[in-house]
């Protein structure tokens, strides 16, 4: 018998199918309790939008879903760690915990670079919990890139 998909799992499967089309592979799920309120992966060149980041999406699916403008109570699985658009969006929707797996030391804004939730100015802080299943993500955005350059 096999193991329930872990909400990362599913962020996970969700990135390869980006890889797959693609796309960064990136993936994100956001969950209220044990539910899954949404599950989404980078589309920027699907959609040919810069904004549509995994998380993004999945904020927005979310929303809508809930059919609120806030997301307190809900947490977001992510593949990497989020950009600054991401971490504003997060700080704006009021998520209650961000659990990512790499962290990204060029565009990285919540542990890396700007560090959006220590900011005075940054009215919402999530609790962050970063490095679940980094190598996995780390291999996945490496072989990626990887075929690009070759």
């Amino acid at each position: 018998m096999s193991r329930p998909l872990t909400p990362m799992d599913r962020a996970f499967a969700l990135a390869e199918e980006a890889a797959a089309d693609g796309e960064a592979p990136i993936g994100a799920v956001i969950m209220e309790g044990e539910r899954v309120l949404a599950a989404e992966r980078n589309r920027m060149q699907a959609l040919r939008d810069p904004t549509a980041h995994a998380e993004m999406l999945a904020i927005r699916a979310a929303l809508a879903a809930r059919g609120t403008g806030r997301l307190d109570g809900c947490d977001l699985y992510v593949t990497l760690e989020p950009c600054a658009m991401c971490a504003g969006a997060i700080a704006h929707t009021r998520l209650r915990r961000v659990y990512f797996a790499a962290e990204d030391i060029k565009a990285g804004a919540v542990e890396n670079g700007i560090r959006l939730f220590d900011q005075p100015t940054c009215h919402h802080r999530p609790e962050v919990i970063g490095g679940l299943s980094a190598g996995r993500s780390e291999a996945l955005l490496s072989g990626f890139f990887r075929t690009l350059r070759t």
